[in-house]
């Protein structure tokens, strides 16, 4: 499988974000996005995800099958898109699913996040930190083989980072691609990187309201 993307653009509202954005991955490469507040590296994984239409441009993922392309992916977002009244088993167990194609069982996904004990507890009792494991969690119970994950490490120590980083290291092992936005350095091995760069304001906006 192979994702290449080709001259991407994004707008919100009537601005244009950016511009001219390329990248080609193969089985087993990840890509780092990099760029400052605003920049539009959410915005990127949305267009990725098929969250947002692109300005102009083009996202292809080959041989996927009569899958479409968000039947192929996994996205870890800003918020965990968990149910506080459900157990940590039970969000992973309805995830597993809801979005078919199982892979690890709940309780084997707490565990390579660190939170089998904490099977029958709800999630609203959870740290932020132990939220974000169980939302990590969710990678491992369905097969897909574009990971999308935007700011991975947010509220995790080191620890938890470490074990991300194994993950994430293992599902590239076995030919998955990995697309994360990151304000910190990532530890993965032969990693590509983007910075992605705000559009300029137009000549003829930026005299607006002055």
């Amino acid at each position: 499988m192979r994702l290449d993307v080709q001259n991407l653009a994004c707008d919100r509202g009537e601005r244009r974000i950016f511009n001219a954005v390329s990248f080609a991955l193969a089985p087993g490469d990840a890509l780092v996005v990099t760029g400052r507040n605003g920049a539009g590296k959410s915005s990127l994984l949305d267009i990725l995800a098929g969250r947002l239409e692109p300005a102009s441009g083009t996202v292809r993922l080959s041989r996927s099958g009569d899958r479409s392309l968000p039947e192929c992916l996994h996205y870890i977002g800003h918020r965990d898109a968990l149910k506080a009244a459900l157990t940590t088993e039970e969000n992973l167990t309805f995830a597993r699913d809801f979005l078919g194609d199982p892979a690890l069982p709940a309780h084997a996904a707490l565990e390579a996040v660190g939170l089998a004990h904490a099977a029958a507890l709800p999630v609203g009792y959870l740290s932020a930190g132990q939220r974000r494991r169980i939302a990590l969690a969710r990678l491992l119970v369905a097969h897909r083989p574009l990971w999308l994950l935007d700011e991975p490490t947010s509220a995790l120590d080191a620890a938890s980072q470490d074990m991300l980083f194994g993950l994430m290291e293992r599902h590239r092992a076995d030919g998955g691609i990995i697309v994360a936005t990151t304000h910190a350095p990532l530890a993965l091995k032969d990693a590509k990187e983007i910075r992605i760069e705000r559009a300029p304001v137009p000549s003829s906006l930026a005299g607006e309201g002055s």
